[in-house]
């Protein structure tokens, strides 16, 4: 069962975009992309908030998760959590197939 985190990243000063091309530039997204049981690593800016960017952070099951938690990756991105001054709030999902009756409304 696939689980999907969405972390919100708030600072100042565009502090959270500096933090996430920080992140991609320094190959650490990399890297965590390439973990065994990533499936989706990818941040995104808000259009109504620009002090706020969201990752988007799904793995294959807990232990995934689990694993990346221990990993090194963990000591970066928190090192540069503090540089920059972050906050966070976070969301958890698990992922289900989408209900047939929805399908109408998913254009391919």
């Amino acid at each position: 069962m696939a689980l999907t985190v969405n972390l919100r990243y708030t600072g100042e000063n565009g502090n959270a975009l500096k933090f996430a091309r920080e992140m991609m530039e320094s190959g650490t997204v990399s890297k965590i992309r390439a973990e065994a049981g990533n499936l989706r690593y990818e941040y995104y800016q808000s259009l109504e908030d620009p002090e706020t960017v969201l990752l988007i952070d799904s793995w294959e099951n807990q232990e995934a998760i689990d694993i990346h938690h221990a990993s090194p990756m963990m000591q970066t991105l928190a090192a540069l959590r503090d540089k920059y001054d972050l906050h966070m709030s976070a969301a958890r999902y698990v992922d289900a197939e989408t209900p047939e009756s929805e399908n109408q409304f998913i254009r391919q």
